[in-house]
């Protein structure tokens, strides 16, 4: 009889628990379980509160009560407990509670078909249900996590895929199902953590400047928590760990919004808060709106809420009754000359939207961005670990700025000088500036000098673009405080560099001539750009490039270095493009998988802020009128720069149009209005710029688009597809799977704006941006755009270069009217 209850006892006990593994042919359901060896976790199906749904989920078996980790089911809940098992193809599988057929939840692993009966499935003591095959890891749950992060968990986003791993909110405390809250690796700085609450930013953490940065905490046995993040070649991640294994901790994101890292604690027999956000009214993103900081330690009765120094409120009779007005304004406008400098401010969040210029030393890195006219802000680490960024640069409105933050760090705004704190780091800024001015200002006597001897050579010789002595006038280098000027170069040090401008060293052809790559003082590698002798045009464009290039800063603008003009040769000497243009990776199906959607969001991001800067910011206001992939250059680290100034028109900063009977371009980049008219404006290149954003985004040339053997246009097909809902079709199929597919319908949108018929209807170059970069900015309606169906139409005076298949190499290329 004892033997006959040992026996039921045993049976009964096999029924409701399992070991820590599962085999094929075994499966669980109802009350069985896994029990990790050492029976710190378990994973069972459950049913939270007062639901009538029915998860799979891993819990921590010794603490009651405790919210499940992880949990397999969230967006499809079951009506009753259902089935895990090992399916055919050797994935792990729940199935539902009644036909135990229909598959609700799959590990979806890549299992060879040769070993589809071999897979394991185990609870590790970590709290990782993993899918293994040997000892190979085909799957686990850890790289993806729910709404908990367990030591050794990683928020993860991959540089090469621009995959992300990230947590997501319960719905409410009693329903598992995905909630509005996740928290990830953000996509664009990707040097910190943010919050979203849809897919607006709720909170975001400091930036981190180094390679890999650890936050300890002490807990109450004496042993160490830390809050780590780091990165390498393939991935960007965020983690804890501890010290002591046996110690419980987990990262919860509640359905509120709330990010908290939770120590059990024994003696309590509760979960202890050991770090928390956003907690602080400070926490929460841009609370106080752009130039408006917000004090932690300041009074959480008012709104902690400040300008700095240089700023005002926007509203002083709104803010004189103690409402935060939400803005800060500019004591004193910027205006880009020598009258400015840099306060220093300690302890600081710094600012959303940071740009990576990278390892320099202190002063380069402040000139960097005191020469570039829409550069509001810098910051600074002495940290000299391999790969850790030293210079980080910030561009228009300073967002979500806090004071006295655990994390903060020392970063200079851009301010008038009457308002300029840390006079001495400013002080010996400007002297630098004053040396390299003084020295620039003796070239451009020497400049000068030369193309006065050129023209008494060349008397009563034109050019295309008119007489050299008036070329000259037209340069106007020198002519004022402001003006950038271009080192001289010898032809002979131009000939050795090149090797005699060698085939060899000869990287592409353009309208204007050959480009070289060339090595100049100290290995730095040159493109290298010679007017061609054969050429009945360039002059003009040379000048025209000369004159624009030399007044442009900025880090999306391809930098000309300096010039020569000896024996008859004009040269212009521009840094090396490792990459080259966009063109040569976007449409060529071998190459095009190296532009992930991170890239791909660089690129956009980048040139649409290159525009907006030749459109406002610039010392010129600028219409480029080539704006194409082939004249977008890539560096090394593929990020962007705007090329080939030789068609670009100067206006005067209140002029917003003009005509022309000259027309020069590109098919398919063109707006109707220039194309057919000669009449052009910014909207020109805004148009442009959505041609481009288009063929980013779908990975097709626009030029050589055809559907149905109609001559439609690319943002045509994209509109189609848009009306009928279709809009992910448009999405380049290398990506489709990979992207953040909001962000990638968004920019479908935002290049259908830019393409629309009536320039009217397009935004400007500081909306699209704006539009490019907040998410929960609701966008314009958009109507059929220009050129989707096929047309006849008379040009004004010339016609045009098409795109040919073949690729651009640097920044070498100009469009000219005239066949080539």
């Amino acid at each position: 009889m004892g033997w006959l209850l040992l026996c039921a006892f045993m049976f009964l006990l096999s029924v409701c628990t399992s070991l820590d593994n599962l085999v094929p042919g075994e499966s669980i359901s109802t009350d069985q379980t896994l029990i990790s060896s050492s029976g710190t976790f378990a994973l069972g199906f459950f049913s939270p509160g007062n639901s009538k749904k029915f998860f799979l989920g891993i819990w921590y078996n010794t603490i009651p009560k405790t919210p499940k980790v992880w949990v397999a089911n969230r967006e499809f809940p079951l009506d009753s407990p259902g089935v895990l098992t090992l399916s055919k193809d050797g994935n792990l599988v729940v199935l539902d509670g009644m036909t135990k057929k229909l598959v609700i939840w799959s590990s979806n692993a890549s299992v060879p078909a040769s070993a589809m009966n071999a897979t394991t499935a185990v609870l590790m003591d970590s709290g990782n249900l993993q899918l293994k095959l040997g000892e190979d890891i085909l799957w686990q749950s850890f790289d993806h996590p729910s709404d908990t992060l367990l030591p050794s968990v990683k928020l993860s986003l991959s540089k090469i895929t621009g995959q992300q791993a990230r947590l997501t909110s319960w719905a409410a405390l009693d329903d598992p199902q995905p909630g509005m809250f996740s928290l990830g690796i953000d996509p664009k700085v990707q040097r910190q953590l943010i919050t979203w609450k849809a897919n607006a930013t709720y909170w975001r953490s400091a930036v981190y400047f180094d390679k890999e940065s650890k936050t300890f905490f002490r807990n109450q046995s004496g042993g160490f928590f830390y809050v780590a993040y780091s990165f390498d070649a393939n991935e960007i991640y965020f983690t804890f760990g501890v010290s002591d294994s046996s110690v419980k901790l987990r990262a919860v994101l509640s359905p509120t919004g709330q990010f908290h890292l939770l120590l059990w604690t024994e003696r309590s027999k509760t979960w202890f808060e050991a770090w928390g956000e956003p907690i602080n009214k400070c926490d929460y993103y841009a609370r106080c709106g752009p130039y408006g900081a917000c004090d932690k330690n300041g009074d959480p009765l008012s709104s902690q809420c400040k300008c700095l120094k240089g700023f005002r409120t926007e509203f002083q009779k709104q803010w004189a009754t103690g409402e935060w007005p939400g803005s800060c304004v500019r004591e004193k406008a910027l205006t880009c000359d020598k009258g400015e400098g840099f306060s220093k401010f300690e302890k600081m969040k710094l600012p959303d939207h940071a740009i990576i210029l990278g390892s320099m030393s202190m002063s380069e890195c402040g000139y960097e961005c005191l020469r570039n006219c829409s550069c509001t802000a810098y910051a600074y680490s002495n940290v000299t670990e391999g790969g850790t960024v030293k210079c980080l640069t910030w561009l228009g409105d300073l967002t979500d700025l806090v004071e006295n933050h655990g994390l903060g760090q020392n970063m200079y705004i851009r301010v008038h000088r009457s308002d300029q704190g840390g006079k001495g780091h400013v002080h010996k800024l400007s002297l630098v500036i004053t040396l390299v001015s003084a020295t620039a200002g003796l070239l451009t006597i020497l400049f000068v000098y030369l193309l006065w001897k050129k023209t008494l050579r060349n008397e009563g010789r034109g050019s295309a673009g008119g007489s050299m002595s008036e070329a000259i006038s037209n340069v106007s280098l020198g002519g004022g405080k402001n003006d950038n000027e271009l080192p001289l170069f010898s032809l002979r040090s131009i000939v050795a560099s090149t090797n005699n401008f060698s085939e060899a060293n000869k990287l592409g052809e353009g309208g204007f001539g050959p480009v070289y790559k060339g090595i100049l003082t100290e290995n730095e590698e040159v493109a290298i750009k010679r007017l061609s002798r054969k050429s009945g045009q360039g002059h003009q464009e040379f000048m025209n490039e000369l004159k624009l290039i030399a007044k442009l800063q900025h880090t999306n603008l391809v930098r000309l270095l300096g010039c020569c003009i000896e024996e008859e040769e004009m040269i212009l000497i521009y840094e090396f493009m490792p990459n080259r243009s966009l063109d040569k990776f976007l449409f060529d199906s071998s190459k095009n998988t190296t532009l992930d959607w991170g890239t791909r969001f660089r690129i956009i991001e980048g040139v649409a802020q290159g525009v907006l800067y030749i459109h406002k910011y610039s010392r010129l206001k600028i219409i480029h009128r080539d704006l194409k992939a082939s004249n977008v250059l890539l560096d090394g680290t593929m990020n962007p720069k705007i090329s080939d100034f030789g068609m670009a028109k100067i206006f005067s900063m209140d002029q917003t149009e003009a005509n022309t009977n000259r027309v020069v371009g590109t098919y398919g980049y063109m707006s109707p209005e220039y194309a057919l008219y000669g009449h052009f404006s910014e909207k020109l290149d805004v148009f442009s710029f959505g041609v481009l954003l288009l063929e980013i985004v779908s990975g097709k040339r626009n030029s050589a688009f055809h559907r149905l053997e109609q001559p439609l246009s690319l943002a045509g097909w994209a509109w189609e597809l848009w009306k009928e809902g279709r809009g992910i079709e448009v999405i380049d199929e290398s990506v489709r799977e990979t992207c953040c597919l909001d962000e990638a319908l968004k920019y479908i949108h935002v290049g259908i704006l830019c393409v629309q018929e009536a320039p009217a209807n397009r935004p400007t170059m500081s909306s699209v941006v704006f539009m490019l970069n907040n998410e929960a900015t609701s966008l314009p309606p958009i109507k059929e755009p220009a050129f989707s169906t096929p047309r006849k139409s008379s040009h004004v005076g010339s016609s045009f270069s098409q795109n040919s298949t073949s690729f651009s190499n640097n920044a070498v290329t100009i469009s000219m009217p005239e066949a080539r």
